[in-house]
């Protein structure tokens, strides 16, 4: 058994923490979590929570990446942009949504890429349960991987269903830089799904880092 730093196992902070709402809205609560951390020590901690989860279910939402191909084009990234009134600004994010009741996550992302984007996709990839800031919520999610095939009529002219987001397309192999170009010319704030996206991309083809050499 590995054992933390005050001796005790390390998975002993994640067994049975205690919950109490300390506020509840129509939408998240706020809750007072207690625990017990690698010392044996009793902690709170305050965290935040969906009043939305479908029973049974472990995963709030879903996240989508959705790759649009045409022939004669650059494969190309679907992205939206929306006003977020926590951030009190525009942010540059995947379509994304909450699963409803009896519905899959592949389900849940095909539906909200068309309301979102107007585009109707094909799920290639779905991953397991992720974690978005498990420093302040319990809120998990599927990243969904996308195939939008363009050369579709149904995909020709795509209209959104939601009249508070924007769709913006941007090539997949310049994408970090096209995002930089945005985000110069409007007051946007980009998600870090995106940007790890973006980064991760560039990383795929770009040279080694260099090793310097040490001097003895």
């Amino acid at each position: 058994e590995v054992k933390g730093p005050g001796g005790y196992p390390l998975e002993a902070a994640s067994r049975d923490p205690e919950c109490s709402t300390l506020v509840k809205g129509k939408w998240v609560q706020l809750q007072e979590t207690t625990y017990v951390d690698h010392y044996g020590q009793t902690r709170t901690w305050e965290t935040i929570k969906r009043t939305t989860r479908v029973k049974g279910n472990a995963v709030d939402g879903v996240s989508i990446i959705p790759v649009l191909q045409r022939t004669l084009h650059y494969e190309c990234v679907v992205l939206i942009k929306q006003f977020r009134p926590p951030l009190g600004c525009y942010c540059l994010e995947f379509p994304a949504g909450l699963i409803d009741e009896n519905e899959t996550p592949e389900q849940a992302a095909l539906r909200e890429l068309e309301e979102e984007t107007g585009y109707k996709g094909e799920v290639m990839e779905c991953s397991p349960v992720l974690c978005l800031d498990p420093g302040l919520s319990d809120c998990t999610m599927h990243m969904i991987t996308a195939h939008i095939n363009g050369d579709q009529a149904v995909n020709n002219k795509p209209k959104p269903k939601h009249e508070f987001t924007e769709c913006i397309v941007l090539p997949k192999n310049d994408l970090r830089k096209r995002i930089a170009e945005l985000v110069a010319k409007e007051k946007l704030v980009v998600d870090a799904r995106v940007y790890s996206y973006a980064l991760a991309l560039e990383h795929a083809v770009a040279k080694p880092y260099e090793i310097p050499i040490l001097k003895y």
